[in-house]
């Protein structure tokens, strides 16, 4: 089982009021170009941000200027606990949610490449807007394999964010996750009463993934400006096991683009902590029980503190 106190964050929640997300499912299909920035809309955008000022330097025959994305990494949430049966043994599965909104100037947009059939995985490639509607490629930012699994099967990104549980006393990483890999897109909007500049109203990053179709030579995936990309609890990969592990405090990590082979305009908001604590009871057939203490965003670790208050006495 799991409980949940107030959440708090050791720096402000740039969301603190945002409102229930809209979910987008993962399906579908889109056109070639819907994932583009047209050029005049780009250079409307840029004006729009700079001024008066900043419209005609970019007349006037400045460089263009690269819209990056901003990837930020939302709080673990929805912490549940599962038995799995595992041969003859129990093993115990602490399943969470992860989200990343994009918050940027510019979509994240990559594209998955390879020659043949005979090379297993993808070479992925980042395509960067610029604001007079031109695109810059940066080659060789990951890779997508394609994997089958109960849930689904579809080409993934690998090691897009990173899952950690690690323990307060040290610092010390006790259990990673099982992730797999991502299927991109825009899944929510991550505030429906702002609208960012360069935001599509719509979602645009709606395909699958190839679904099904692990003969492609060639896949798309992405997040627009303002909206993410959200995973639910226990998804395939979406949990640590924590079988064994002793009780105590252990900050669960999520932590997107942690090489940082993806370009970004800002790396400071890229991790985010949940503050936990893990009991047994003592029962013959022992359970988990894990108390969900503080939210950190922005931060790998949480403040070790949030201790129970001494008895009057």
């Amino acid at each position: 089982m799991t409980r949940r106190v107030p959440k708090a964050t050791s720096t402000e929640n740039r969301r603190a009021a945002k409102p229930a997300a809209r979910i987008m499912p993962a399906v579908g299909s889109r056109s070639t170009n819907r994932g583009r920035l047209p050029a005049m809309l780009a250079v409307g955008l840029l004006a729009a941000a700079l001024g008066p000022s900043g419209a005609a330097q970019a007349q006037d025959g400045a460089p263009p200027t690269a819209l990056l994305p901003n990837l930020n990494q939302e709080i673990p949430g929805d912490l549940t606990i599962k038995q799995v049966r595992v041969g003859r043994r129990i093993r115990h599965r602490l399943g969470f949610t992860s989200a990343v909104d994009n918050l940027g100037a510019g979509p994240i947009r990559l594209i998955g490449h390879r020659p043949s059939t005979r090379q297993r995985s993808m070479i992925v490639d980042q395509v960067i807007s610029r604001s007079d509607g031109s695109t810059e490629t940066v080659p060789g930012v990951g890779r997508l394999r394609y994997v089958r699994s109960e849930d689904h099967q579809h080409w993934h990104l690998l090691r897009f964010d990173d899952y950690q549980l690690r323990r307060v006393a040290d610092g010390a990483l006790v259990r990673p996750a099982r992730k797999t890999g991502f299927c991109l897109g825009d899944r929510y909007d991550q505030n429906l009463d702002t609208q960012l500049p360069g935001e599509p109203t719509t979602p645009l990053w709606v395909a699958a993934c190839g679904k099904f179709r692990p003969l492609l030579l060639g896949v798309e995936q992405g997040i627009s400006v303002g909206w993410g990309d959200a995973y639910k609890a226990h998804l395939e990969g979406q949990s640590i096991d924590i079988t064994n592990l002793p009780a105590g405090r252990y900050d669960l990590v999520h932590i997107v683009n942690a090489d940082r082979r993806l370009r970004e305009s800002d790396y400071s908001d890229n991790a985010a902590s949940l503050l936990i604590e893990l009991s047994w009871n003592r029962a013959k057939i022992k359970t988990p029980t894990v108390t969900q203490l503080q939210g950190c965003s922005e931060s790998a670790r949480c403040p070790a503190a949030v201790e129970p208050a001494p008895a009057p006495g």
